[in-house]
């Protein structure tokens, strides 16, 4: 299949390679020249806007930061819309707002052009591994079109509903994340401050009810203070503020979300913005006045 690639970051520069592993023909933008000289040294081709990617793909697949650089890339002047053909599908993998995953849609349907909104989970190991977890909406034929696709990209690959529905449980996803991460920082910050050595009360639990995903990636990071990012403070930051602003459109309070993202922004007040999630232990050892590893007085 012909694939034009938007969005070279820390999340598509992995995915796109492995669309070149699985044999697809691929387009890359070359807005990230480092990355789009190492995809095509890969062997893919690079063009200089959306259009002209759009012109010459099947499917174009945008990983963006949020949602203004969609908009921007879907509709602007030199957008996908502009290089609209019979055929054409657009598969926008960002995170964003559901409302406007469902606006740059029901513009695009004006140039027949269909959209699916299939954000991802499993941070970079995942998008190099090709396990993401893709939660896809919109319509139903169009994703049995290119579930294929997506499996090249991943092991989970569900249809959760019609277009904003992907980014939704994209959302509730974020929300579970930040409040798992938030749990495991304070048990460890306890643990030291109690004068038990986290690593032995991370062994320690693994195996219980408190055994998740979360706590197997992230603990480790914590006790060894590994911060190089998988899935950076600030990209967290914009998910919980799309998360919450959604929850306020429909009416559903969440309390706790709003307190990990107050927690995140205080870090990122500190220049800790691009440091990985688990830094969020940072605050609690803040809290605490304690860190984790050191001998406590």
């Amino acid at each position: 299949m012909r694939i034009g690639f938007i969005g070279l970051g820390i999340m598509g520069k992995p995915m796109s390679k492995n669309l070149l592993k699985a044999g697809h023909e691929l387009v890359v933008s070359a807005h990230s020249a480092a990355a789009a000289d190492e995809l095509v040294a890969a062997g893919a081709r690079q063009a200089d806007t959306a259009r002209e990617i759009a012109e010459q793909v099947d499917v174009v697949i945008t990983m963006l930061p949020n949602s203004p650089q969609v908009k921007e890339v879907a509709l602007g002047p030199d957008g996908i819309v502009a290089g609209a053909h019979p055929g054409l599908v657009y598969v926008d993998m960002s995170s964003i707002a559901p409302l406007v995953a469902r606006e740059v849609a029901e513009e695009l349907a004006k140039h027949e052009i269909p959209m699916l909104d299939a954000p991802v989970s499993g941070g970079e190991p995942k998008a190099i591994e090709g396990t993401l977890s893709i939660m896809v909406g919109g319509d139903r034929g169009v994703f049995d079109q290119v579930e294929p696709l997506l499996r090249d990209l991943g092991t989970s690959v569900v249809h959760v509903g019609d277009i904003g529905a992907g980014n939704t449980a994209k959302l509730a996803n974020q929300v579970v994340v930040a409040l798992n991460i938030a749990a495991v920082a304070e048990a460890l910050v306890l643990s030291q401050k109690a004068g038990v050595a986290p690593e032995a009360v991370f062994e320690a639990i693994r195996g219980g009810l408190a055994g998740s995903t979360v706590l197997e990636a992230k603990a480790p990071m914590m006790i060894n203070h590994d911060f190089k990012p998988g899935f950076r403070i600030n990209l967290h930051i914009k998910d919980l503020v799309n998360a919450l602003d959604t929850s306020h459109e429909v009416g559903a309070s969440l309390p706790l979300t709003a307190a990990v993202l107050e927690m995140m922004t205080a870090l990122r007040a500190d220049g800790h913005e691009s440091d990985d999630h688990s830094g969020l232990v940072q605050y609690y050892e803040q809290l605490a006045k304690t860190v984790i590893g050191r001998s406590e007085p």
